[in-house]
Order: C-alpha cells, then structure tokens, then sequence
C-alpha cells in the first residue's frame, strides 16, 4: 500500500466512519474533565482486537490527533486546561473569551491547531523515510544500543528527576520479563505463581497503569470540579484571511518549535507549547498583553502543541522511540497486534506506515471542520460530571481486562497496577518510561543475546560498531546532561 493508496483506503465510508469517529472521541475527551487522551487510548485499545490492523491504526491516530485539540475548548470557556498541552492557551484564550470574544478565541486556536498539523505531516513525511532507510540496516548491536538510547533519553527528558525515571524505565523491564526465559526455559520473577508463569499481559497492565490509576486521582479530588465557564458562540470561529498575514509568522514559528521538540523523546507537546509561548512573547510588540487574552498567545501555544502530533510519530515509526505518554500507549498499540516498531515497520508493513501518514493529515483536516461546526455540541459536553463518568470507565476496564483470557487473574493485575500507577503519579515518577520499558525490554533482551552469541560472549563486540558506539555516546550525554541540569539551584519564577 502506497500513500496514495492509503487515501484511497481513507476515502472508503467504513474507514472514513472510523476516522470521524475517532477524532470526535478524541475532542470530546480533551473536553470532557477528567479522562485525557492516553486513557482513552489504552479503554478503545481491546475493541481494536478484531479490526484489521490498518483500521485500529487509523482509529489510534484519529483519537490522538482529536485529544490535542480538544483541550482547546475546555482551557478557552472554563480556563481548565482539558489536556495538559492546553495549559498555555488558559493563560490567554479565558480572559479573551470572558472580555466577550469566546468564538474568536476558539477561531484562532482551533486555525493555529490545523497550520501546526499540516505542517508537522510535511515533516513527518519528508523526514521519516530517510530515516527508516538507514536505521533499517541496524545489527543486533545497533538496536540493542538504541533502545538503550530510547530508555535513558525517555528516563532523562522526562518530568521528575532522573532517578526517578530510571526507576520507572527498570520496573517496567522487570515486568516485561516475567514468566519463562525464552531462551532457557526457566521461569523468572513468577514467585511460584502458576498464573504468572505465562508472563503478565501487556493490556490489563496498561489498562490498570494508565486508566485506573487516572480514575483514582480524579476520584480522590473530585471535589475540585470547577463549572465557572463562558458561553460560546459562533461569532468569530472563522478567522478572516488577514489574520493569517498577522498571524502567519507566528504560526510557523511555533510549528517549527512544535515539531523540532516533538522529535525529542519524553519531552512532549506541553513543553513545546510554553517554549513556543515563551518565544512569542519575546518577539511580540506588545508583551504587556500576554496573559490578558493575547490573540498571539493563543496562535504560538496552539500551533505547537499540534505541530508535536507530527514530530512524535517520526521517532515512533521510524526507531520505536516514543515522544511522550500518548505516543507510549501506540508503541503498546503497535505490540498487541504483533507490528515491531521502527525501521522494520517500513520494510514489512509499509500499509501501516502509509496509513499512519494519510490519518494524520486528514484526521487534522476532519477535527478542523467538527471544532468550527461542532464548538457548541463540545461546548455542552462541559457540563457532564465526572461522577457519571467515572463509573462509566471502570466498568469498560474491567471487562476490557476480563475478556483477554477470561480469567480474574487479569482483573487483579489491572486493578494492582492501577494502584501502582497512582504511587508513581503521587511521587512524581513519570509513566512513560515504564510503558517504554516494558514494550522494547524483550526486543533488548533478544538483539543483546543475539550479538553475544555472534561475538562469542564479548559484550566488547559493541565498541566495534561505531552506529551503536554514537548511540551510546548520545545515551551517556544524556544521563550527563540530565545530572548536572539537576543539579542546578532552582530559579525563582516571577509572579
């Protein structure tokens, strides 16, 4: 299947159905309070199981490009930000709402969200090929030192102190090991558990990580519902053609930022939307409006934070290198239906790549058109209460986790993980390097085994290999940066 061809496949009614209906899932997530995109993700993922796998990529990719921008809503009428990507568009798109111009605000965020995709898929798709080309004559000893590269990058970039992500990254190594050595047969970390001896199954563990643990958080603070919010209206959500030579410069600046931070693993789109804010205000004639319902503020956050749909996949798809928490619950995605992320997704299952690339593009072209028709149906959805939703999603995990093998041995590991995932939510140790941990482990394990057994036990083989060796050098760079960053004395932050 060729890009064309995955247009072609995306212009089908069954595919287009599920395309629209993943990106209105995804908006109405990012509106709704207290679910984000990556939960969302993890409960669609089981129903995924008997799709084929170019429509449950289609269905992945539609929601996570429709969660970017659904967080628009809630941030610009409520000043909550429903994703924590929308966090810098509260600062300008509530007061410009509450001063009597919600649907200019919606406009421009919502025209800001589309340059930004538009642009991330041109590089996605220019940069991404090459990429694949070369990675895709990597040995053992290259992939090996990647994924250790991807794991201390992920630990390193990610938000917590290095340690902490560490930690995270070998906890869910530890967990991807358990069960039987694939290559002695000896059971490992099963503590005489006979229902462990087959190893724990990838979906109730990220269902309990991600899902359970987020529904606790949210039930024990439940009480912080906030409901103060502005009304919408149509007035201004289609922006006029010399706002994009106001605002043009703007755009493509912070869809700039977007995509070169998107690359970078474990930072993610809410970084890049205060670097891209940060820098607007630098560069902006009036600064004094920041914060008080600048028109530029809103445009350099938005562009950003959807330019980084774009630079995450390229990592993703073209090394297996997650960019941040959504983009951890694909590779996981990617896992259950057997596809092995990176290079050799290219050369074996170009449909999906193809169906990746043609998704993102008009998945930011159908998300356009139901924010500037639908603002007012999202806008309604505000009002749900999490204590009907709640309940609502765990009853969807529960028997999500059930049905894999039928058993309440599933049921348990869920419900034990989601209470490990809230500890490392409440001690701040980032999520994503255990989901990075425990997908790209086995492929680690097997490629380190692998080149041991070829260099006749030297583990030294690997200094011969000067990909490998670079990868290393990055690796230890990063774990250097990281240390001496934290080892800095905190700046204070001026009110």
């Amino acid at each position: 299947m060729t890009l064309l061809d995955a247009f072609i496949h995306l212009a089908q009614p069954g595919s287009m159905l599920i395309l629209c209906f993943g990106v209105f899932l995804g908006i109405a997530i990012g509106v709704l309070p207290g679910i984000n995109t990556g939960t969302l993700m993890v409960l669609v993922l089981p129903f995924t199981f008997t799709m084929p796998s170019v429509d449950a990529v289609i269905l992945l990719i539609a929601i996570f490009v429709g969660g970017v921008s659904g967080g628009l809503v809630t941030a610009t009428l409520m000043r909550i930000p429903g994703e924590p990507n929308a966090i810098m568009t509260c600062m300008d798109g509530y007061p410009l709402a509450k001063a009597g111009h919600p649907g200019r605000a919606l406009g421009l965020g919502n025209t800001a969200s589309i340059v930004g995709g538009a642009l991330s898929w041109v590089a996605l798709v220019l940069l991404a090929p090459p990429l694949a080309r070369i990675a895709v004559v990597f040995g053992p000893w290259e992939t090996f030192a990647l994924v250790c590269m991807a794991l201390v990058l992920i630990a390193s970039l990610s938000r917590g102190s290095l340690l902490k992500g560490c930690m995270s990254a070998v906890f869910g190594m530890l967990v991807a090991m358990v069960g039987i050595d694939p290559s002695s047969g000896v059971q490992r970390l099963t503590f005489g558990s006979v229902e462990m001896s087959g190893g724990l199954n990838i979906l109730p563990v990220i269902l309990g990580i991600f899902a359970i643990s987020q529904l606790l958080s949210d039930t024990l603070n439940i009480e912080e519902e906030n409901l103060d919010h502005v009304r919408a209206n149509m007035k201004g959500i289609l922006i006029r053609s010399r706002d994009y030579v106001l605002h043009g410069w703007n755009m493509l600046r912070s869809s700039l930022i977007g995509i070169g931070i998107g690359i970078l693993p474990g930072v993610g789109a809410t970084i890049a939307s205060i670097v891209a804010y940060t820098t607007a205000k630098s560069a902006s004639k009036t600064p004094e409006k920041f914060g008080r319902g600048s028109e530029e503020a809103i445009v350099a956050a938005e562009s950003a934070n959807n330019a980084t749909t774009g630079g995450t996949l390229i990592p993703l798809l073209t090394l297996g290198i997650p960019g941040g928490l959504a983009d951890s619950v694909l590779l996981g995605a990617l896992a259950i239906h057997n596809l092995a992320p990176g290079p050799m997704l290219y050369t074996h299952h170009p449909e999906i790549v193809n169906a990746v690339l043609a998704t993102h593009l008009v998945a930011h072209i159908v998300m356009f058109a139901m924010m500037t028709g639908g603002v007012l149906l999202f806008a309604r959805l505000m009002l749900l209460s999490r204590v009907w939703i709640f309940p609502t999603v765990f009853v969807v995990c529960y028997l999500r986790a059930y049905t894999v093998n039928a058993q309440m041995f599933d049921i348990w590991v869920m419900l034990i993980f989601g209470v490990i995932g809230y500890g490392l939510e409440y001690a701040r140790v980032p999520i994503a390097p255990f989901v990075v941990g425990m997908v790209l482990a086995p492929l680690a394990e097997g490629e380190l085994r692998t080149g041991l057994m070829a260099a006749d036990g030297r583990f030294s083989a690997i200094l011969e290999r000067p990909i490998a060796m670079s990868f290393m050098v990055v690796a230890v760079a990063a774990l250097a940066w990281s240390l001496y960053r934290n080892r800095q004395p905190a700046r204070p932050v001026a009110a």
